[in-house]
């Protein structure tokens, strides 16, 4: 009885999980007409938060301080690194280059409170005298994040709308052809790229990301808490951050024509290991939903709400393949003592389209960015993208397991 409930409730959120993607999909497919206001020059701000990331700081500040944009600077924000991290920064090219080096014990705090000290950096410095905060864009960029030449064309006419709060860049995987894995991760970044976030557009909920995340100084500013910055302590401040922008009535944006590329993990249990800090953070983020209901609009809230959800559903959900085995079991066995076979068609097809049906849309959006892939082979690669998918359920145990020790350390992902 157990195992029926378990199975039929599985089914249930898959159902109402495909109806909810079925339709992202659908609008994702829909053109947005943005309106043009007065176009400004404005300052780009890239700031990088470091904690031992000699192995790929180098190419990125490279392809920073070659872009072809007039005004911008980045700043290197150190967090008491054991290796040369400094020292290429140092290096780097000084008109375009700052560092701000944080020492033990204020240092490793996590990332939120390393760039909210670069945004202190930034006033105390005098960087930013005389520069009016609207027309000035911060961008938060991985240590391993390659942004794509044109990624301040690309971004900077969402900001002539005064309203706009953020717009986060799509993400890409620049080593994608080592392997399997680092393929199925660059499927799933596209995938919610260009289905999940361009179809929040309509829904006023798009969210940010830790990596090519482009916010307007101001904006940041009305999320400045007792000094402390804009940034919270959260495992998934890029989460929050989106979210409290919502909340504060600022719209936030997704740019499909630029992206930034960092670096996948080779390893399953490294990338099991990022996806439990994420799924930590997503957790953690229930503190959130207060505010939602209070300042957040209908529309927007509905998807905040179910997006935040999400955590307690992939836990629900990692029950099914349990229950299913349970119930072959039993068939198999009442086949058995029956003498004859009670398996129906059904058994196949069923499972079949539940679980792959959502691979043939997702095939063909991925085709579209790799056009070298082929329809019919990305069909196939989202087949496996769909057992991908089940590395969360080993990461959602995982994360609550930390979550219900106490343990709030940051799991860093470890470089190649």
């Amino acid at each position: 009885m157990i195992t029926e409930v378990l199975l039929w409730a599985s089914i249930a959120i898959i159902v109402m999980a495909g109806c909810y993607n079925s339709t992202l999909f659908v609008l994702s497919r829909r053109r947005v007409r943005r309106d043009r206001g007065p176009r400004a020059e404005r300052l780009y701000i890239f700031l990088l938060a470091c904690l031992n990331e000699e192995k790929v700081l180098t190419e990125s500040l490279a392809r920073i301080t070659s872009l072809p944009a007039g005004n911008f600077m980045a700043l290197v924000i150190d967090d008491a690194s054991e290796d040369r991290t400094a020292e290429i920064a140092r290096a780097a090219d000084p008109e375009r280059v700052r560092l701000l080096q944080r020492q033990l014990p204020n240092a490793r705090k996590g990332k939120g409170a390393a760039l909210n000290a670069g945004i202190r950096h930034l006033r105390d410095s005098g960087i930013l005298d005389g520069r009016d905060p609207t027309d000035v864009i911060v961008c938060v960029v991985d240590a391993d994040g390659r942004l794509d030449p044109h990624i301040v064309q690309a971004v900077d006419p969402y900001f002539d709308d005064p309203r706009t709060g953020a717009t986060q860049v799509g993400v890409r995987m620049y080593n994608r052809h080592q392997g399997v894995l680092a393929r199925l991760q660059d499927m799933e970044f596209v995938i919610y790229g260009d289905i999940f976030q361009t179809a929040r557009r309509y829904f006023g909920s798009v969210g940010m990301g830790g990596n090519g995340q482009f916010m307007r100084l101001a904006a940041l500013d009305t999320l400045m808490k007792d000094g402390k910055g804009p940034w919270s302590d959260s495992l998934t401040e890029d989460l929050d951050l989106g979210v409290r922008l919502i909340a504060r009535g600022w719209t936030n944006h997704h740019c499909t024509t630029a992206a930034v590329s960092q670096q996948a993990v080779l390893d399953v249990r490294r990338l099991v290991r990022q996806r439990s800090r994420w799924f930590q953070g997503h957790l953690q983020s229930a503190g959130l939903v207060p505010m939602i209901l209070r300042e957040v609009p209908t529309k927007a809230a509905v998807d905040l709400l179910y997006h935040l959800s999400s955590p307690v559903l992939i836990l629900l959900t990692s029950l099914l393949p349990l229950s299913f085995v349970v119930a072959v079991g039993g068939t198999v066995v009442g086949s058995v003592e029956a003498g004859r076979p009670l398996v129906s068609p059904m058994w196949i097809v069923g499972p079949y389209v539940l679980s792959f049906a959502a691979a043939y849309a997702y095939g063909w959006v991925y085709s579209r960015r790799e056009r070298g892939l082929g329809i019919v082979r990305a069909v196939l690669l989202s087949h496996l993208f769909v057992i991908y998918g089940y590395i969360w359920f080993a990461a959602g145990w995982w994360g609550l397991w930390r979550m219900l020790t106490g343990k709030q350390t940051w799991l860093k992902t470890a470089r190649t």
